[in-house]
């Protein structure tokens, strides 16, 4: 596996390999790597000729300082793990080589509806930086396709506005979401629940293929009440938002007709630690 640090030795890497006629597929993380990242990575080795990963922890993205310094960093640990997934290229950049100015931190870009909602009301900002990161990383590896997981739904949804109004070319690869043998979501804030708390998380998955059968039974704001209830019930998970939306738009839904896609979005607050889950209801 290749290692660099630089935009420009990455760029010269990047494009000699495409002159060959190889295809990139490109996996962005902020490392602290698991499963779900890996998962992503064996999907690109499946399609694409070179796989490109980049662990990049973006402070833009975090609108609360102290959620930044705790964020886990694992470089050692996850170099090893995409030497042995297979990785050809890992892009490593600083926070100087990504934001060499101050301007550069900055990115007057509309992101619409998408931005007002859900995570974008419970984390002011969040995802401009989001948008703001995706697309300088997209305009430096410049990949045929882009590999990101469906535990962050509404992310994913931010980026495909951002590769259409672009016009970046690049196809976006929603894969699973990859679950721990007890139903959590895998993520990088889990190593963060102590104790109870990560037997406790596990409500959340729980309460979403719960939410799935009653859909079945039951009007859909009906099943949805018996959810948030159930949830609102327990006194150590704090619920941010849980619901139900088209899944393209993320318009909220109320009815099992109103959408041809309908995800039911969930965060919660368990331990202090901010958490996510969806599960879709209609695809």
């Amino acid at each position: 596996m290749i290692i660099l640090k630089t935009i420009a030795d990455t760029q010269k890497l990047l494009a000699h390999s495409k002159d060959n006629g190889k295809v990139i597929g490109f996996v962005p993380t902020m490392g602290a790597l698991h499963q779900g990242h890996i998962s992503l990575v064996e999907q690109a080795k499946k399609d694409a000729d070179l796989v490109v990963v980049s662990i990049f922890v973006n402070p833009t993205q975090f609108n609360d300082p102290k959620d930044l310094e705790k964020y886990p960093i694992t470089i050692d640990a996850d170099t090893q793990k995409l030497i042995a997934a297979g990785v050809d290229v890992l892009f490593l950049p600083s926070v100087a080589e990504m934001y060499p100015t101050e301007a550069s931190r900055l990115m007057d870009y509309d992101l619409g509806y998408i931005d007002t909602v859900l995570e974008a009301a419970a984390r002011p900002g969040h995802f401009r930086g989001v948008a703001l990161v995706v697309k300088k990383l997209l305009d430096i590896v410049q990949p045929h396709k882009l590999y990101m997981g469906q535990k962050d739904y509404q992310q994913l949804q931010v980026v495909r506005k951002l590769i259409a109004d672009f016009e970046l070319g690049t196809e976006l690869i929603p894969c699973p979401i990859i679950r721990e043998p007890d139903g959590l979501a895998m993520s990088s804030r889990n190593v963060r629940l102590t104790g109870e708390y990560r037997q406790v998380a596990t409500e959340l998955s729980q309460t979403l293929y719960k939410l799935k059968e009653d859909m079945a039974i039951l009007p859909l704001t009906e099943a949805k009440l018996a959810a948030q209830k159930h949830l609102n019930s327990h006194p150590l998970i704090d619920v941010v938002y849980l619901e139900t939306v088209n899944g393209h738009t993320l318009a909220p839904v109320n009815d099992v007709n109103q959408a041809p896609n309908i995800a039911a979005l969930l965060a919660a607050r368990v331990g202090g630690v901010h958490l996510l889950d969806n599960i879709i209801l209609k695809p």
